[in-house]
């Protein structure tokens, strides 16, 4: 009989329960600026690939659509840390 913590679904929502505690917490760490935004930004690209991964269902998917949805997590990401760390005129 399997408990509802040793089903994979559970455990990796947990684990995306635990990222999202951890973006919330990471002000109170001490971190600011650049170094905060940055870490943020990390986990949501931790947190984007576990929802492809395993709840979209791409871990058993071949071909392209893997490394495009990661570039996609990825350009996104950059584009928002360029947004908030490049400097304004």
């Amino acid at each position: 009989m399997t408990t509802l913590l040793t089903r994979p679904c559970t455990r990796l929502w947990l684990l995306l329960v635990l990222l999202t505690f951890s973006t919330y917490a990471a002000p109170q760490t001490g971190l600011q600026g650049k170094g905060l935004i940055i870490a943020v930004l990390f986990l949501a690209l931790i947190k984007g690939n576990i929802i492809t991964e395993s709840f979209m269902g791409l871990r058993r998917v071949s071909g392209f659509w893997r490394p495009l949805l990661w570039l996609y997590l990825l350009v996104i990401g950059l584009c928002i840390c360029a947004a908030f760390l490049l400097p304004v005129q």
